[in-house]
């Protein structure tokens, strides 16, 4: 059974479907330069719960205004003045949205500029692919605010750069950038124009695919890499068992028996 999404019940998010099952999520706070608050972090929840259960193919995940995310909502946070055990719980729901989004099975693509930092960055890196454009620029200020990051820094961000720089990004305030920003693997396109433009184009692309393949591709291989080695090799025979005896793939596979699918060249 396919699950409708209300768009009408979203006021954080602004969401807008194309055709081809691409779905535009833009987080839309840019007064607060799209500062997450509880309210925006329940609609993640909500919306990439439903997601790989209303048809979506692929999400382009943007910023409006200037900036794509600039962490958690301080203002909230101060005058919330919450319990540690308040805060505790903030943090699990942030950690319910993140792995919705990593574990869904529906691949999302990021579209960066201005501020990706703090809770910005934690969300950032729970996307699959990155593109950023020429403004965007990377950082974890927690430690000049005397905080610590809970929307799993410690996890994704460390995961793409390592564990040194991600220690030095919290203890000094270090910002990437530019060509460093891709070369570290904080993300994995810059492009001079539009990052949204690009990112769209990737969906578009990564929606193509079947989507039992891209299920597989955007759940499974993080699922792989919390086990050991020898497990993650018993699962990716499961999972390739499933997914390449598809009856959707027959089609494509006589394609490429008789020649007639595209094949992979080089850029030229």
């Amino acid at each position: 059974m396919t699950l409708q999404i209300d768009i009408a019940r979203y006021k954080n998010l602004a969401l807008e479907a194309q055709d081809d099952g691409v779905w535009i999520v833009t987080l839309n706070r840019p007064s607060k330069r799209n500062a997450l608050d509880i309210a925006t972090i329940e609609e993640l929840v909500d919306f990439f719960s439903a997601a790989p259960r209303a048809g979506v193919r692929a999400v382009v995940l943007a910023g409006s205004g200037d900036h794509f995310c600039a962490g958690l909502d301080l203002v909230e946070h101060h005058d919330a003045d919450r319990s540690p055990a308040d805060f505790m719980h903030v943090c699990l729901r942030w950690h319910e949205a993140f792995n919705k989004m990593e574990y869904g099975g529906v691949p999302i693509i990021a579209a960066l500029q201005g501020a990706v930092v703090g809770g910005g960055l934690e969300l950032a890196s729970a996307a699959h692919v990155r593109v950023m454009d020429q403004s965007a620029y990377f950082a974890l200020p927690e430690g000049q605010r005397g905080l610590f990051t809970g929307g799993g820094a410690t996890i994704r961000v460390t995961d793409l750069v390592g564990k040194a720089r991600m220690i030095d990004m919290m203890l000094t305030g270090r910002v990437y950038q530019g060509a460093e920003a891709v070369d570290v693997g904080l993300a994995q396109y810059s492009v001079e124009g539009s990052s949204f433009d690009r990112a769209l184009e990737l969906a578009r692309k990564a929606a193509e695919n079947l989507p039992l393949s891209n299920f597989a591709i955007c759940s499974a291989v993080s699922h792989m890499q919390n086990m050991s080695a020898m497990d993650a090799a018993y699962a990716e025979a499961v999972v390739a068992g499933v997914v390449n005896t598809q009856p959707d793939a027959r089609a494509r596979l006589a394609a490429f028996a008789d020649k007639s699918a595209a094949r992979v060249r080089p850029n030229e």
